[in-house]
């Protein structure tokens, strides 16, 4: 593809060669069929005799526009033959008309020639030809704004659900989609994305998201599947490889091709608004003309593309992507299309329509609305409007807590749409979408306790268990009655092709009688002899994908926690203590590769035990350790935790009543006591059950990186980069270092980008303001860094408090190289900004020789650990 800023050739008349058909071609042979004196009258209409070569793309494309018009008024029909001369041959002439309609994955020539006017050296954006509508053998200028959709523009998505009215809009709607191939336009869901986008209330975004999706239920519920998937940002469930591969330069080539940009000009435009979607709206506001019409967008067809650039693969996939790319930027009728087409390829939506947002719209928009067909009942609006507040409330969370039950056992919209279209939000739902083999359940999750005091306390009174927290990768194990097993990650990506080791030793653990299960557990790095637990570092060494079980070099062992599916029945319900009783009663233990997480059971008057056992975990490497209740309450009634002291409220005696102004009022006040309802309090009860996809207080987790009373290093920032998304305006990450007191020099440590406020953003960018005297015009000599460019480099002056999980080996960062590994620096795992050390300077920040001290203590906890590191490669854990 020719390059952006490739020079327009002059307009001359010599022939050209008609295998490249480039705009060049085009205009000349259009010029010679001109006559002489009509191009001096052009010429004398702008102004006299111009050079052509000095015209803008704009003003020549005009002028020739006049020429071609003057001559078509001019002639008659009879001059039918010498028109079509104008392009040369008539097979000529069909092959460019071909060249237009082909398919974004055959379309080659006309996208290279849209690069060339485009991105001419006048930097032009502002007009392209296109072919005429009515005779594709002459060309006019088609103005782009025009073309955006007026239909959906004034459709009120953000009213309350109980007042709008979707068939007041749908005639109209898909009249318009038929005129455009009969499915719902991108253009509505664009409508909806510019609606949520311009709110913060969650409350907005929730009815906004209703109100398309029961437009799309009842307009196009064929295109209800793909809506949802673009929406919440992805066209497959994580466990479903299916991922866009493309690489920052494929939008922006494609940018520069469709919207005329030049490198300088796209730099230029990211700088100032931080986000690509953000770049294509402002470019293409500019673009006031475009080569061909825009062939509108539908949603079936944007998530059928991004489909196809997924499973484009091998050679060539790369220029098929590009094309593809290139034609949704192009048909993108508008700049708001064009900022979301964009972000949408980014892959960073930023609409705030988080998965359980949808979940919500969906189960709220089939409450009120049903594709033509289908016989399930829904609610009418005045049905709903007439309840109270507190009761539509709980219609809503009804509904909504069977889709989320639902999603969380089986998280596969191309599971649920299809069911939700068929039979509404019921009952019957939870069976058709629940548990399944090799469908991974989103996992339960802990909540954070800042100590073990903090711990103590929320479990007063409650039996748990605690287990260490291991430092590994979570999994979640599905065997089958054949034996086949698959393994999920925490965030449900299919892991199996990276430990076949555990695959070949899950059939053998299973104990008599067990034919299915699905198990949780944490794989960690082992010494496969003695069994002593590695770091995570060096799990993280093991291959990804492809892994033979012969070239395994890094063993690991399955420490099991949870069973959640046995034999075809799912185990959810069951408290925790029979679910463990369970798993460590019917599998068999396969030394340093499969056994249970260590454990003891205690009560909060067991303080000296648990900690202990704390401290026992930290010593061998653990995270920290994990809490869990093992048994539900006697009182099955329990929405909500029991008031901590009931006897004392029982016992204690009325207050005196405060003397009244007047009878009236102290009787009015008296009444409203007596009917107000016992006001329920907003913490959810105990429960042993495995909750999917929830984090709740059953399960809470204490690890060493949280407590006050481990190390943290005074570090000075030295650099950062423009920000992504909401970020955008403010620096993030930022690079931080250490001294090194021997030569000077300031070694990078780690990039950071937790525990900061946006208000600290915010003033940290105003000192750090580009131009100021506190930014550095490049690199300093002093600052020791390796890795990638950062956008800014900060006058050293500073002294941040940084918190960290651990130390760990870095081939990336330069701190403390030489004091513990000739080859590579330390770096932090987890970083995390607690407070500016305004009482230090940065003579006074942490040193090189400390950060070492450090890691030497940290790998004394655990016997034979220093040589373990050394030999292993090792793979930065920085949280980027």
């Amino acid at each position: 593809m020719a390059s952006p800023a490739k020079k327009r050739k002059l307009n001359s008349d010599s022939k050209s060669s008609p295998a490249s058909r480039n705009l060049d071609y085009f205009f000349g042979k259009q010029r010679q069929a001109v006559p002489s004196r009509l191009a001096k009258d052009a010429e004398q209409e702008v102004g006299g005799t111009v050079d052509s070569s000095t015209l803008t793309d704009e003003e020549l494309a005009r002028k020739l526009q006049a020429e071609w018009d003057q001559e078509a008024a001019g002639r008659s029909s009879a001059d039918h033959e010498s028109r079509n001369s104008g392009f040369g041959e008539g097979s000529n002439s069909t092959s460019v008309s071909a060249e237009v309609e082909k398919d974004p994955v055959e379309e080659t020539a006309l996208n290279g020639n849209v690069g060339e006017v485009n991105g001419s050296d006048r930097g032009s954006a502002d007009v392209k030809p296109v072919l005429d509508s009515k005779s594709k053998n002459t060309l006019s200028l088609q103005a782009t704004g025009s073309a955006e959709d007026t239909i959906t523009s004034n459709i009120p998505f953000d009213e309350s659900p109980l007042t709008f009215e979707p068939a007041k809009y749908i005639k109209d709607l898909q009249g318009h989609w038929a005129a455009e191939g009969g499915n719902a336009s991108y253009a509505l869901l664009t409508r909806c994305f510019v609606l949520v986008n311009s709110t913060q209330s969650r409350i907005k975004i929730v009815d906004t998201l209703v109100n398309l999706l029961r437009i799309i239920i009842e307009g196009d519920p064929n295109s209800l599947l793909p809506t949802v998937w673009l929406a919440t940002n992805a066209i497959s469930p994580p466990y479903i490889s299916l991922e866009l591969g493309l690489g920052g330069s494929a939008i922006s080539k494609a940018l520069k091709n469709v919207c005329g940009l030049d490198s300088k000009s796209l730099k230029a435009l990211y700088d100032k608004v931080g986000d690509a979607g953000d770049v294509a709206f402002e470019a293409k506001k500019k673009q006031s003309f475009t080569l061909r019409k825009p062939k509108p967008l539908t949603i079936q067809g944007v998530y059928q593309s991004l489909v196809k650039i997924a499973s484009t693969q091998g050679t060539g996939s790369g220029e098929i992507k590009q094309r593809i790319v290139d034609r949704l930027l192009q048909d993108a009728r508008g700049p708001e299309e064009s900022r979301y087409v964009v972000r949408t390829l980014c892959q960073h939506l930023r609409i705030g329509a988080v998965k359980t947002t949808m979940l919500i719209a969906l189960s709220r928009a089939f409450l009120l609305s049903k594709p033509s067909g289908a016989d399930f009942p829904v609610k009418t609006r005045t049905e709903l409007a007439g309840l109270k507040k507190e009761a539509l409330a709980d219609v809503w969370s009804k509904a909504e807590e069977v889709v989320k039950a639902c999603f969380a056992k089986r998280p596969n919209y191309n599971d649920l749409i299809p069911v939700l279209l068929e039979i509404g939000v019921c009952d019957e739902l939870l069976v058709r979408c629940g548990l399944a083999l090799h469908i991974p359940l989103r996992p339960m999750l802990g909540s954070i306790t800042r100590d073990l005091s903090e711990m103590l306390t929320k479990l007063q009174g409650r039996d748990f268990s605690c287990e260490y927290k291991y430092d590994g990768q979570r999994a979640q194990v599905h065997c089958d009655s054949e034996g086949k097993v698959s393994i999920f990650s925490r965030h449900l990506e299919l892991m199996t092709d990276k430990y076949p080791d555990l695959v070949a030793m899950i059939p053998k653990i299973r104990g008599d009688g067990v034919s299915s299960f699905i198990m949780e557990g944490e794989v960690v790095a082992v010494d496969q002899e003695s069994g002593d637990l590695k770091t995570f570092q060096t799990l993280a060494n093991r291959a990804r994908k492809d892994v033979a079980i012969g070239s395994v070099r890094v063993n690991v062992c399955l420490f099991a926690f949870d069973l959640m599916y046995l034999n075809g029945e799912p185990l959810l319900d069951r408290p925790f203590r029979e679910r463990r009783e369970l798993l460590r009663s019917l599998f068999t233990e396969v030394p340093n590769q499969f056994t249970w997480v260590k454990s003891i059971d205690a009560t909060s008057q067991d303080s000296e035990t648990v900690l202990e056992f704390f401290k026992s975990a930290t010593d061998v490497k653990c995270e920290g350790i994990m809490v869990k209740i093992l048994d539900n309450l006697p009182n099955t009634k329990l929405t909500d935790e029991p008031d901590e002291n009931p006897e004392i409220k029982e016992s204690a005696p009325d207050p005196p009543a405060r003397p009244s102004k007047g009878k009236k009022k102290a009787n009015a006040k008296a009444k409203a006591s007596e009917k107000e309802p016992e006001k329920k309090t907003r913490r959810k009860a105990l429960l042993s059950t495995y909750e999917p996809d929830k984090r709740l207080d059953s399960w809470l987790k204490v690890k060493k990186d949280y407590s006050t009373t481990f190390d943290t290093l005074d570090l000075i920032p030295i650099a950062g980069w423009h920000g992504q998304g909401r970020k955008s305006k403010w620096w993030s990450p930022i690079l931080l270092a250490v001294r090194n007191e021997e030569t000077g020099s300031l070694e990078a440590v780690c990039k950071c980008i937790s525990g900061f406020t946006d208000t600290f953003y915010k003033a940290n960018k105003e000192f750090y303001e580009e131009g100021s005297e506190h930014v550095l015009g490049g690199k300093p000599s002093y600052v020791d860094y390796e890795g990638g460019h950062p956008d800014v480099w900060f006058e050293p002056q500073e002294v941040w408090e940084m918190a960290f999980a651990d130390i760990t080996l870095s081939p990336v960062y330069t701190a403390a190289i030489g004091l513990v590994s000739d080859e590579r620096g330390l770096s932090l795992r987890f970083p995390r900004f607690l407070k500016k050390r305004d009482d230090k300077s940065i003579d006074e920040a942490s040193t090189s020789e400390f950060l070492a001290g450090l890691w030497r203590k940290q790998e004394e906890k655990v016997p034979g650990a220093v040589k373990e590191v050394k030999d292993e490669a090792g793979v930065d854990e920085d949280v980027l």
